[in-house]
Order: structure tokens, then C-alpha cells, then sequence
């Protein structure tokens, strides 16, 4: 989904709402795909542990006002189809709640095409390597036959951690040079080239 500046401009209105310093955009998507504590942490380091409840309140409001407008990057349908097609399990490790994700999968009527997903508040959050391990034992395969598909260094150090290999996208939350430290296994900066490298390499 492209989510990025539906969940940035949440964090912000929401720190507007309780009157904290407003994170500029840079700051408040870094923290895309972390899970919700930890990113509210990293993008408003003032937030009173007392008030956290009232910020994940207000967030959530912003965020579902916004959710429904959000849509697929233009050809992602069409490659998870194409990829699905031709045998590839696909999976999905997010920072979302396990509500957040059912709610796109019935939004996208994607979820079919999944064999597993995981969600932050199922497990430890990214960057932290359960995810992927938990996919890997939940779908009996090895770290070799896995491929984490990321726009974020949360992602890609989720997957270094894991002994998997990445690809950084560059169409998401995290500029594509910022990525390349972690060594991913090829950068792309569209869904074209994307959906191209995968079926060459994939």
C-alpha cells in the first residue's frame, strides 16, 4: 500500500491534537514499520509515558480517516497475481496490527494470496528477526529460500538479522540510498523493476 504520507501526516496531527513539539516528515516516516510503541518513541521522543494511550487514540483516528483513500502502488496487483501464479508463497511481515492487516487484505481482497503473515503486535517488531523466523517455521522453509521485499532499513535489518536475503525498494517510506548499508541483494526504485528482477531471479 502506499501508506507513507497517510501515516505520517497521523503522527503528526496527532501530536498537534496533545499539544507535543510536531515531528517534521522526515522523522515521523522513518519510523515506518516499526511497531506502534517503538515508533512513537523514535518519532516523538516527548510524549509522556501517561499520555501514550491518548497519543495511540488520537493517531488511530487519523489514521483510519485517511486509510480507505490509501491504494496499491500502481502494478503491485498484478505482480503478487503474476508471482502467486507461478507457485511463489508469498508472506507478509508488518508493523501493522493484526486488525490493521486483515482490514487492507479486505480492502485490497488480497489476503488470498498469502500463505502467512505476521503482524507487530503478534511478535517481537521489527527490526528484531522473529518475524521472518516465525514465517520460516510457519511455512517449513530455509533462510535460503526466503526473500524479504523491503522500503525501509527496519526491514532490511530485520532480514540481515535472519540470515535472509533482501531487496530494497526505493517507492516507499526510506530513500533508496539510505538503504544500500545493508547490503540488500539488488535495489529497485520502481514496481516495474521490481516485478522484472523477481522474475528473473526469483
Amino acid at each position: 500500500m502506499d501508506s507513507t504520507a497517510g501515516i505520517t501526516i497521523a503522527i503528526q496531527e496527532a501530536a498537534r491534537d496533545l499539544k507535543l513539539p510536531v515531528p517534521e516528515r522526515e522523522r515521523a516516516s522513518h519510523v515506518i514499520g516499526l511497531g506502534l510503541q517503538d515508533a512513537l518513541r523514535a518519532a516523538v521522543p516527548d510524549l509522556p509515558q501517561e499520555k501514550y494511550a491518548d497519543f495511540v487514540e488520537a493517531y488511530r483516528r487519523h489514521f483510519r480517516a485517511r486509510q480507505d483513500a490509501m491504494e496499491l502502488f500502481p502494478g503491485v496487483r498484478e505482480m503478487l497475481e503474476e508471482l502467486h501464479a507461478r507457485g511463489h508463497r508469498l508472506a507478509v511481515a508488518t508493523g501493522k496490527s493484526r486488525r490493521g492487516l486483515d482490514h487492507q487484505f479486505g480492502v485490497t481482497g488480497l489476503g488470498r494470496l498469502f500463505a502467512a503473515s505476521r503482524c507487530a503486535d503478534e511478535t517481537r517488531p521489527k527490526p528484531h528477526p522473529a518475524m521472518l523466523l516465525e514465517l520460516m517455521e510457519a511455512l517449513a522453509l530455509q533462510r535460503h529460500q526466503l526473500l524479504m521485499i523491503g522500503d525501509t532499513s527496519h526491514d532490511l535489518g530485520m532480514a540481515q538479522s535472519a540470515g535472509v536475503d533482501a531487496v530494497a525498494v526505493g517507492y516507499g517510506a526510506h530513500p533508496l540510498e539510505s538503504l544500500s548499508a545493508w547490503q540488500p541483494r539488488a535495489s529497485v526504485r520502481s514496481v516495474l523493476e521490481l516485478r522484472q528482477w523477481l522474475m528473473q531471479n526469483a
